[in-house]
This record gives C-alpha cells, structure tokens and sequence, in this order.
C-alpha cells in the first residue's frame, strides 16, 4: 500500500487536537489523520493490521506471571522480558517486531540473554541450534532453500517470520495465535 501527499485545510483547533493525540500515541500528525480515516472508512491499512495483531497478543499474554510486558499502541514492536530462574536472575528479552511492508516476511522474532556468565550464554546457544534443527526438520521445507530463515550468535537467537500461505490463515487472531 502506498502513500501520497495531498493538501487539505483544516481548522487549527483541529490541527492542535490532532497534534496533542499524535505526541500522546507517540505518532506523526500525518499518521494520526491517516489512522482516524482509515478507520472512520473502514479501510484496512498496515498499521492497524500491526496494532490489532500486538493487541491481541498482550490480551493472551497478560494473564501470565513472571512476565513483564512492554507494548505501546501505534508500535510495530511488542517486547517481553523475563527472568530466569538461574543464580543472579539474568533476563531473557523477546521482541516481536511486525513489518509495515509485508515481502516473504512479515517480520522477525528476536530473543537475547542479558547476562555475563559464558556458561549461560553457550547453553542458550546450543538451545537456539537445536530449536533451530528441530524447525528445520519439520518445517523448513515451506521456506526458500527449504531452511528456516533465522541468525544464531551468541545468546542471540532472530527468526523471519514468513506469511502464511493460505489467505485464511492471514486473520490478525491467527498471526497472534501462532
């Protein structure tokens, strides 16, 4: 989906309200006006898609403990931090991150280690690897190259998240569910 440029006049009292409720979403003017009327229209466009797929995984997740949730409406990314139950409490930060343009990938799975001890992160790495077989082994004939588009480095594991192939298997509930 593209974007244009185009003149509009509005009233400054409108342009100030729009201003004030783009700097609370963290959003540009243009971003906000472009949401109110895609949503006032019915028209779906790619940030909303974002906004209610992470939305509706923060309703799945919510109700577990020893999570601490990290999402901003109007983001395209959707963190979540927990500790380990290991000496120290070393942190494990996952980061969803939706792509706007949707190519072979929607977009990408991200999960590091926060800690020192070598020991961990070596375990953490050998975890990545086997995970990272085992999705190979099962799925990764539905990829290019039939491998599971993912990068492996120390305590550091980042995964392509591919489009589903079925349109009806597109639906934000099901990309959340996933």
């Amino acid at each position: 989906m593209g974007k244009s440029m185009y003149s509009i006049i509005l009233s400054d009292e409108v342009v100030d309200a729009v201003d004030s409720a783009a700097y609370k979403y963290g959003v540009s003017r243009s971003g906000l006006i472009d949401r109110i009327l895609a949503g006032y229209l019915s028209c779906p466009i790619p940030e909303i898609r974002i906004e209610d797929t992470l939305s509706q995984m923060e309703k799945i997740l919510s109700g577990l403990e020893n999570f601490h949730l990290n999402y901003r409406p109007h983001c395209s990314v959707f963190s979540v931090q927990s500790a380990l139950r290991y000496r120290y409490k070393p942190t494990v930060r996952y980061a969803l991150e939706l792509y706007r343009q949707a190519g072979d990938s929607i977009g990408e799975l991200r999960v590091s280690l926060r800690t020192q001890n070598r020991s961990l992160i070596c375990a953490l790495t050998d975890f990545f690897s086997i995970w990272d077989g085992i999705e190979n082994r099962f799925i990764g004939s539905r990829f290019p190259g039939s491998r599971v588009p993912c990068s492996l480095s120390d305590g550091k594991y980042v995964r392509q998240l591919a489009m589903p192939a079925e349109k009806a298997d597109r639906t934000n509930e099901k990309v959340a569910d996933a």
